[in-house]
């Protein structure tokens, strides 16, 4: 089979940096004169997520010196629903992999699955609550604010999502998700949201957005009264901060890798276009993917491969790194189970390559429009097919680095990963 010839493409992105990051943080949580609200000795839990955010050791080291230097006593609690294998052991090797580290950031991290019952919503939903913050006498709802891969909504991810799933710990997480079917996202996110702030002794939140470069663009301590507007107004941002496919037509996406770190779905949905069907794009999605091959997953995800089945093909080696047990715990937690369906496989790419090229439709697979990424988080570098290039000459914000050529396989008959073939590791 003939393949698409492909060139490399690196996208512009005009968005903010911070370049000093503990300085925002500090400059951050002095505005809201905390040491008025915590007194010397007392407990202080700061909330640490799954997601792999941009510099979150460096940021939550921030936030503990800030409260060292009120002579509170800060430690850290793992606040991720039910990764990690529903496990506390789990959880906390997923912080300490990302560099939160009690060494790192010069805090005791207090890992379990146990929860307390601290209230009831209106809909009659218990709202549960990490043992070992509800028992703190301050907590830190610290989180990364943007888009959320299924639901939408003035707030989607971000801090009212960490007091409800990632606080909620395994148990709270089952049953929001559950309520979710019956009730709205927003419905559910606001009662708990309000349980929690009533509570728990919440004293301030500290959301973070990303540019389209996988970078903090902009760190925000909120006040609990003010977590609904704030949050509101960082999703605006981050919704235009955030890196997208240069093109809105895929007859194939090539994705080098899948993890809970890269997304909550695995794939960003709201990058590959399939936030409302696992596989097909609708008319409110951005993008229109026909197919999607996944070649991997990601060291971080320890084989969660929560996504995948979004995707209609991949290889056997990446069959080979699922951990069907936790993928199968978070995808039944998330209450999406079709999120753990594997996709058809075959040894190689090349293989996989051969059999996906018919399922596109009547285009001949060197005339397919085939974009090849790393992952949905880092789209600054992709590899993009010969059909796209009348589409790049008009674009100011693409810049092609290397020119046509063939599709590159290793001895072995696998692609080179976008990464590598940058970095001319081949």
């Amino acid at each position: 089979m003939a393949f698409p010839k492909m060139l490399r493409l690196r996208q512009k992105f005009d968005c903010p940096r911070i370049d000093d990051i503990p300085d925002e943080v500090e400059r951050q949580l002095q505005s809201l004169a905390l040491g008025t609200k915590v007194r010397p000795g007392e407990t202080v839990a700061v909330t640490v997520g799954s997601r792999g955010i941009a510099n979150i050791a460096v940021i939550t080291k921030a936030i503990v010196a800030h409260f060292k230097r009120l002579k509170a006593v800060p430690f850290i609690v793992p606040a991720m629903g039910s990764h990690g294998g529903g496990t506390a052991e789990g959880q906390r090797q997923i912080i300490e992999d990302y560099g939160v580290t009690e060494d790192f950031v010069g805090a005791e991290i207090r890992a379990s699955m146990e929860t307390v019952i601290v209230d009831k919503t209106p809909q009659g939903i218990p709202v549960h609550f990490d043992r070992h913050a509800f028992g703190a006498d301050h907590v830190v709802v610290a989180g990364r604010v943007k888009p959320h891969t299924g639901f939408v909504g003035e707030i989607e991810s971000g801090l009212h999502k960490m007091m409800l799933i990632g606080l909620g710990k395994h148990e709270g997480a089952k049953i929001y998700h559950r309520a979710i079917t019956d009730y709205s996202w927003l419905e559910i996110v606001k009662a708990v949201a309000d349980s929690v702030l009533r509570k728990c002794k919440v004293v301030c939140g500290v959301g973070f957005v990303e540019n389209a470069y996988d970078e903090t663009a902009l760190i925000a301590a909120v006040a609990p009264h003010e977590f609904l507007k704030r949050e509101t107004e960082l999703l605006v941002l981050a919704k235009q901060w955030m890196p997208r496919l240069p093109f809105p037509k895929v007859d194939l996406l090539i994705v080098d890798e899948l993890g809970k770190n890269i997304s909550g779905s695995g794939m960003d949905t709201n990058v590959i276009g399939r936030k409302y069907n696992d596989h097909r794009a609708t008319d409110r999605d951005n993008v229109a993917v026909k197919t999607i091959f996944v070649r991997g997953l990601t060291e971080a995800t320890h084989g969660n491969a929560c996504g995948i089945g979004m995707s209609e093909f991949t290889n056997n080696r990446t069959i080979a790194s699922v951990d069907k047990r936790i993928t199968a715990i978070n995808a039944i937690t998330g209450g999406h189970a079709p999120a753990a369906s594997l996709p058809i496989s075959f040894e190689t790419d090349r293989d996989v390559l051969e059999a996906a090229f018919p399922t596109i439709g009547l285009t001949d697979p060197e005339n397919a429009r085939v974009l090849h990424i790393s992952n949905t988080l880092q789209l600054a570098e992709l590899l993009a097919s010969e059909a796209y290039v009348p589409l790049i000459e008009d674009r100011d914000d693409l810049e092609v680095v290397e020119e046509l050529h063939e599709m590159e396989f290793d001895e072995d008959g696998n692609l080179y990963p976008v990464a590598a073939a940058t970095a001319g590791v081949h």
